[in-house]
């Protein structure tokens, strides 16, 4: 018997694979993960809301009376929006990795898909341990120690808010940089995005000064609207147009 017979002296190529599994790979559309994110968040909020009978959520500022009055009157809505809130962090985190790969296949090998993904997983941390606190205040063996109650809530502030807005602005710019730069994204909406990651790193001066809390719902609320329309805008795949980084 030959050695041809044993072996086929043709060149193989690489079977590739289905058009279809390839498009599979790209994960789950960013833009609805953007939108089921920020519904549980805002569904949080409202439910909140209307199961405290319309009394809005003490502020970390105010009396340590007042606060304990309200977690021990409204726990059960609290319980509500601390589950809904770590619910959302489970997205947020999916969209991250989605957006990340997705600038990688695209051809960005400038630090901004990383930066991305990083922004991305710390923001999505953050909102967790946000709720995991709020709901660590509806218990009530905690609202028997008014001081545990101020401490958990400034934790559930600091988490819940400047720690995720800031992250959260990582995420937004390290989406905004290579799609203005490679031009993956429109150039409106590219700089719209850098300007909301700048203010939502200035909602770090909410840990020195009080006021500065203001920036956290301006960047909050703007940068979760940023994301669902980048979600949706970001392509599947490159084009002449697009530069490479």
């Amino acid at each position: 018997m030959s050695a041809e017979s044993w072996t086929d002296p043709r060149p193989t190529r690489p079977t590739e694979a289905p058009r279809g599994r390839r498009e599979a790979q790209g994960g789950p559309p960013p833009g609805v993960l953007a939108v089921v994110f920020t519904g549980l968040f805002l569904a949080g909020l409202v439910l909140g809301t209307v199961l405290a009978d319309g009394d809005t959520f003490p502020s970390p500022f105010g009396e340590t009376g007042e606060i304990v009055a309200y977690f021990r009157a409204h726990s059960g809505a609290v319980r509500i929006m601390g589950a809904l809130q770590f619910a959302a962090s489970i997205p947020l985190a999916v969209y991250a990795a989605t957006v990340s790969a997705r600038l990688h296949r695209l051809g960005v090998r400038a630090p901004g898909a990383t930066i991305a993904l990083a922004g991305g997983l710390l923001a999505a941390g953050f909102l967790a341990c946000c709720g995991l606190v709020n709901w660590t205040l509806s218990r009530t063996e905690v609202l028997d120690l008014p001081s545990l109650v101020r401490a958990l809530q400034y934790l559930a502030f600091a988490t819940g808010g400047p720690g995720h807005v800031v992250t959260l602005g990582l995420l937004v710019a390290g989406i905004a940089v290579p799609g203005l730069l490679a031009g993956l994204l429109p150039r409106a909406l590219a700089v719209t995005g850098l300007v909301l990651a700048a203010i939502a790193e200035l909602a770090t001066l909410t840990l020195l000064l009080d006021g500065a809390a203001l920036l956290l719902p301006l960047a909050r609320f703007t940068c979760l609207g940023w994301l669902i329309a980048a979600g949706f805008l970001l392509p599947r795949r490159r084009t002449r147009t697009n530069k490479e980084l």
